[in-house]
């Protein structure tokens, strides 16, 4: 079948995906583009050259632990999905589908329920899975269009699940900052992730991303394969499991492992009874080591460990090199003020709130925060940024507090869909650009951005408002 025999929806991706590999830059490039409009914006609004230029600076490093934390995601993740049983079971789901169109929803499937656990794991998770679909070469599987379902997880549901630190903050009292609890209170569970109105929101758009993903979806004749993409999906081959010299024998013992492993397991069980276990596990330095130490545990000799470690390190190269430009953003968009002590992200505030009422509340605020997750990928952190002004508003307006927390959540996923900032470990994993998979994630943008609106604003007409609850 030739490319003009395509359905229109797979011939329009198709199309989008040709613009992105020819014109779409470098994620590099496109993280230092953003540098450069939020540093004219600041300039537009009255902030000094100086101020801007000592804003960047600061701000350069200022993601330097988060920056680590998100390598360990990829290497945690990478070392156990890596491992001899994960990749037994990844073995197992790669058989699942039978057509090229088929294994791309199965890939986005796979993804989406995975982010609602924990948004890290599925990225990591779903690449690996496209590489082993990848390596069935009777399937002539879209590898690009297969990228792109993987990243579903992070453009679509992940903020509705579990690892939503914003709906984690307002349902944890110790953990909401002094100068907002009096304008949230708390929040519990029941009243944002657990609303029938969100589990909802979220089911339709799994189930909408699977069809878009399906009818953009190449067909095997004119699919791009792994091959023709360049990336080789053979697995590594076997680790030899016997020391070549006597001083290696502790590389292929499994007795440290096992030592590590009891230390570990004491330290969990500490941190999970005397923490809830969703806040324990959505913390993610908690979720780092644990997924490190599983990874020892699961390739159980030290030497296996470290040769899956020195495999995953080079995917985090994107990470280490574009996050400090992504520092500096979110430090001029929030610290280069004017001389009347305004920033950017105040005007922005400004203008959104002002036009909000109660009946277009979920639509303002929802593309207010879109907007500015473009510019300020932060994975939920920005909520503090955000919350005091949008939730004092929703006060104001006597809007259903849990809703506008799922409002943001759902709305900071939309921006994820064509930036690179979260793309950057899948793409270590699957070995592609950002160019190669975005022309995919666009056409579910256009899908996604007024579905989204849409239904926060017809959901939000069925929630009535409470007063913030005190602890």
């Amino acid at each position: 079948m030739s490319t003009s025999q395509e359905t229109w929806s797979a011939r329009f991706a198709l199309r989008c995906s040709a613009w992105a590999e020819r014109w779409f830059p470098d994620a590099w490039v496109f993280a230092a583009l953003a540098v450069v409009i939020v540093a004219v914006a600041a300039l537009v609004i009255g902030a000094t050259p100086t101020t801007i230029a000592v804003a960047f600076g600061e701000g350069f490093w200022s993601l330097i632990p988060f920056t680590m934390q998100m390598a360990f995601v990829v290497i945690g993740g990478y070392v156990v999905a890596s491992s001899p049983a994960a990749g037994r079971l990844i073995d197992l789901l790669a058989r699942v589908p039978s057509t090229s169109r088929g294994a791309v929803c199965w890939v986005g499937l796979v993804s989406m329920l995975a982010s609602l656990l924990n948004w890290g794991f599925s990225l990591v998770f779903g690449g690996l899975l496209v590489r082993a679909l990848g390596a069935r070469t009777e399937l002539r599987m879209d590898y690009r269009a297969a990228g792109a379902a993987a990243y579903l997880g992070l453009g679509a549901v992940w903020a509705m699940g579990l690892s939503s630190s914003a709906a984690q903050l307002q349902a944890n009292p110790k953990s909401i900052p002094a100068s907002l609890l009096p304008i949230t209170g708390v929040i519990p569970f029941s009243e944002t992730i657990f609303l029938w109105q969100s589990i909802g929101l979220t089911a339709i758009l799994i189930i909408v991303s699977l069809v878009v993903s399906f009818v953009t979806a190449p067909s095997a004749a004119a699919a791009r394969d792994a091959e023709a993409c360049g990336v080789d999906t053979t697995p590594p081959p076997a680790p030899d499991n016997k020391p070549s010299r006597p001083g290696e024998w502790l590389e292929y013992s499994p007795i440290l492992t096992v030592l590590l492993a009891a230390l570990a397991a004491g330290w969990l069980v500490h941190e999970f009874a005397t923490k809830d276990a969703i806040v324990a596990i959505s913390n993610l330095n908690t979720y780092n080591f644990l997924f490190i130490m599983l990874g020892a545990l699961l390739h159980w000799r030290p030497r296996r460990f470290l040769d899956a470690v020195a495999r995953a390190v080079p995917s985090t190269s994107g990470v280490l090199i574009q996050f400090p430009l992504y520092g500096s953003i979110a430090a001029i968009l929030t610290t280069a003020k004017n001389g009347s002590g305004d920033t950017v992200a105040h005007h922005l505030s400004e203008m959104f709130v002002s036009i909000a009422s109660h009946d277009t509340f979920a639509v303002i605020m929802g593309t207010y925060s879109a907007v500015l997750g473009f510019f300020v990928p932060s994975g939920g952190g920005k909520w503090i940024i955000e919350a005091p002004y949008v939730m004092q508003a929703a006060n104001d307006l006597q809007y259903h507090l849990g809703w506008a927390v799922q409002i943001y959540n759902a709305a900071e996923a939309l921006p994820n869909l064509i930036n690179p900032f979260w793309m950057l470990p899948l793409l270590g994993v699957i070995g592609l650009k950002a160019r190669d998979i975005i022309g995919y994630s666009f056409v579910q943008l256009l899908v996604h951005i007024p579905l989204v609106l849409f239904l926060l604003w017809i959901f939000g007409q069925t929630l009535t408002y409470s007063p913030p609850a005190m602890p």
